[in-house]
């Protein structure tokens, strides 16, 4: 019998790249609610409880109840939201985030989809720490530049708002500078960092694409080279499907357009880059599609681990 899969939220922006994924595929079932009860709680209740897997792409305050309504029954949860990330109990649904990860995230009941900005943060950063060439004491910095429809629907429909002329802007957008952006804690806890690092994130002119941006000075690489650096990352990498390290150049050639955000858009890969800087200095980059490997694409992979299915199965590359 084919496993039985039901997304609650699946409208939302992460909860249709996922079914649209999984809507071709014919090792499990997906099932749905008609339009008029996708917001019925009591319906809503009874497809999660009845699923062998349920994903939840609501946001945080629904997804904590959604999971109480299952906590009796043997469905398995993959919760896109915050709620979870850094909760007792629940897995990070990081593949590459450490060699054990694969096992703990197929063994898991509960898994906690990993955010866009962490995502690629973490792949950049915890190989560096576990292989001593950054300390967990470093103060670092991250950069980061995200298509619109990394906030949802409210964030799409403002800047999709003609009368708001953002599509028109010139320049990227920062947010959050007055607050701590909520997938900080998930940055701390999976990175292996003593200290939170100081993210700035921003908003750009087009809907999906992410360029996520960490400098290393040369004091916080204690005297590693930029290719000790390319070398810890391919050798963490090198056998994985979706995440890609690019070669290693220095000096560094580029053009205006070799780091285009949206380079990865509608795959589930994320490309990785060391870029030397004369000074001894190093720059992190990372591209990927906020919506594939960043929300969409990263859940399909655990739901895959989850059911014992091929992991690759049903992501484009």
């Amino acid at each position: 019998m084919r496993p039985r899969v039901y997304i609650d939220g699946h409208v939302g922006t992460t909860g249709l790249r996922i079914r649209e994924w999984l809507g071709g595929r014919d090792d499990l079932e997906l099932i749905t609610l008609p339009a008029e009860l996708r917001k019925d709680a009591t319906a809503r209740r009874e497809h999660l409880r009845s699923a062998d897997l349920a994903i939840l792409c609501l946001p945080d305050d629904a997804a904590r109840e959604a999971v109480t309504w299952m906590q009796d029954t043997g469905t398995r949860i993959i919760d896109a939201s915050t709620a979870h990330r850094v909760a007792e109990g629940w897995v990070f649904g990081l593949p590459e985030l450490h060699p054990t990860q694969r096992d703990t995230i197929r063994s898991a009941r509960f898994v906690a989809n990993p955010g866009c900005y962490s995502s690629a943060f973490l792949l950049l950063l915890r190989p560096l720490v576990d292989a001593g060439l950054v300390g967990r004491d470093a103060p670092i910095t991250i950069h980061a530049l995200s298509g619109y429809s990394g906030g949802g629907r409210p964030l799409i429909e403002k800047w999709e708002d003609f009368q708001g002329g953002l599509l028109s802007l010139a320049y990227e957008a920062p947010y959050a500078l007055e607050r701590v952006h909520k997938h900080v804690p998930e940055m701390l806890r999976y990175s292996g960092l003593q200290h939170e690092p100081f993210f700035e994130p921003a908003v750009g002119p087009f809907r999906c694409g992410m360029r996520v941006q960490v400098p290393l000075h040369a004091d916080i690489l204690r005297g590693a080279s930029g290719r000790q650096v390319w070398e810890a990352l391919e050798a963490r990498y090198r056998n994985e499907l979706f995440v890609r390290v690019m070669p290693f150049q220095d000096p560094v050639v580029s053009t205006d357009r070799s780091f285009d955000p949206q380079a990865c858009n509608e795959t589930n890969c994320i490309d990785l880059r060391v870029l030397p800087h004369p000074s001894g200095h190093v720059l992190l980059m990372a591209i990927l599609d906020n919506l594939g490997k960043g929300a969409s694409g990263v859940a399909i992979q655990s739901l895959n681990l989850m059911l014992g299915l091929g992991e690759a199965t049903g992501l484009p590359k």
